[in-house]
């Protein structure tokens, strides 16, 4: 990436109107019963399927996820958020914490953030040493070979936002009593290491951006497009096909015979609204 302001060719994206939200609902409501297709798929061919998403803080990895999980079977979709290692797992093998939320046959996997933490913010913060980095730098792009050859799907999105957006959206967390759960102690810490960060995404770049394991690089700025962006680019790359589904009819509901309501004191709750 020539200049950090800009994603890579998002020059044109980031100076466009942004997005109504008619339009944007709209056009979700389309990739939508798209991705129910795809969920039928993976179902029926057994398909596994795991997409990573990483990004600055405040780039809008968790506003994605929802768009793309929200009319989909979370036993079919399922979230991986890992929180901070325990003393245990800090003793493992680095990878070795990951593996088992990897999907199974039927399954799609989706990491807001995932092992890449040792690329980024592990390595920023200080939470590594940088042999340790450099020893993932390399181990990591012979996984994800493993992870193909097994016949899983590998999909990396990194979610690129400029400065002042960033900071638009950390302040509107600190403004917003629905949002101020969402800026971390650590958010805090790591805004002012801005170029750091910029180090680490170019070395991590270098290092695991793979023709088998590509990072696909999304312009996040304007949030709407880019959570439809992605969600089609996802579709376009597994090559689904839609299910055929027997026509659901709703059958008769069985007569009352001698049935009568009880005469019991429900605990209704007060309805305010």
């Amino acid at each position: 990436m020539a200049k950090d302001k800009k994603a890579a060719k998002g020059d044109e994206p980031a100076e466009r109107t942004r997005l109504k939200n008619k339009d944007y609902q709209s056009e979700l409501q389309k990739l939508h019963v798209e991705l129910v297709k795809l969920q039928g798929w993976v179902q029926k061919e057994g398909a596994k399927i795991c997409i990573v998403f990483e990004g600055r803080d405040g780039a809008g990895k968790g506003g994605t996820i929802k768009a793309i999980t929200d009319r989909v079977s979370p036993r079919v979709f399922r979230v991986v958020a890992l929180p901070a290692p325990t003393e245990r797992e800090k003793s493992q093998m680095y990878i070795q914490r990951y593996l088992p939320h990897l999907p199974a046959a039927g399954e799609i996997v989706i990491f807001d953030r995932s092992w890449y933490n040792r690329a980024g913010v592990e390595r920023v913060m200080g939470f590594c040493t940088e042999e340790q980095v450099e020893n993932f730098l390399h181990v990591a792009p012979l996984v994800e070979r493993i992870m193909a050859a097994s016949g899983l799907t590998l999909l990396k999105y990194w979610l690129e936002v400029d400065e002042e957006e960033q900071t638009r959206r950390l302040q509107a967390r600190i403004d917003d009593g629905r949002k101020i759960w969402k800026l971390s102690q650590m958010d805090l810490k790591s805004y002012g290491r801005w170029y750091d960060y910029s180090r680490a995404r170019d070395d991590m770049f270098r290092a695991t951006d793979t023709e088998f394991a590509p990072w696909l690089v999304v312009n996040s700025n304007d949030k709407r497009r880019a959570r439809l962006n992605i969600i089609n680019d996802l579709l376009n790359r597994i090559p689904y096909k839609e299910v055929p589904r027997a026509k659901v009819v709703l059958p008769k509901r069985e007569k009352r015979g001698d049935y009568r309501e009880p005469d019991y004191p429900y605990r209704y709750i007060d309805e305010k609204y």
